[in-house]
């Protein structure tokens, strides 16, 4: 009788022991995580691999835009193993304290792996700007000297034409001077004083 207590243990030890392998592995991969870091960065984190993860980090702030990658083997840290997605929790709340999510440090750790070998921590390995700020750059650039061009054209409309002076006829001396003194009085009294010259130069010729 106790062999037979005995068997039916051992059965139902392999049979807990066979589910347990045949039970799924929790997996991270594709998953996203949202944050904001301590200055209001705009951040979204991704991660990719298997037993060597991956880990990009993605931000914008203020009309600019950054990124970072981080690798690290955070499977062989137990507690990792049996939840990933609270491991990646831990480590959104560390960034949350950085003013900048690619600058500030080199190494990520979460707080239930802190004892775990120093394979298990993700390293930066890359970081850089967007191409798309460069383009805005050249944008602004562009903005600026046409602002000159423009202050350039307005300020040639502004001198205007130069104004045209009435010719007045040489008169000879004499009679002549005479004659153009009296040409003025006649041009003072019936014309008007911007056609001074020129209906003096009328009368002289009519008065010859």
């Amino acid at each position: 009788m106790k062999s037979v207590a005995l068997l039916f243990l051992v059965v139902i030890c392999g049979v807990a022991g066979w589910g347990q392998k045949l039970k799924p592995k929790k997996r991270s991969n594709g998953e996203e995580i949202n944050f904001r870091t301590k200055t209001k960065d705009v951040c979204t984190m991704s991660m990719s691999g298997d037993e060597e993860m991956k880990l990009r980090i993605e931000c914008k702030s203020q009309g600019k835009s950054y990124w970072c990658e981080y690798t690290g083997k955070p499977s062989v840290c137990r507690p990792f193993r049996n939840n990933p997605k609270l491991y990646w929790n831990q480590i959104a709340v560390e960034l949350r304290k950085l003013p900048h999510a690619c600058e500030s440090t080199q190494v990520l750790k979460a707080t239930m792996c802190q004892k775990a070998p120093a394979d298990a921590l993700m390293k930066q390995i890359a970081a850089g700007m967007e191409p798309e700020d460069l383009a805005n750059q050249d944008k602004s650039v562009q903005k600026t000297s046409a602002s000159v061009r423009g202050a350039g054209k307005s300020s040639v409309k502004k001198i205007g034409k130069p104004a045209i002076l009435p010719l007045i006829k040489p008169t000879q001396h004499g009679q002549g001077s005479e004659n153009e003194t009296e040409a003025m009085k006649l041009a003072r009294e019936h014309c008007w004083e911007s056609l001074h010259g020129f209906c003096s130069y009328v009368i002289g010729i009519f008065r010859g």
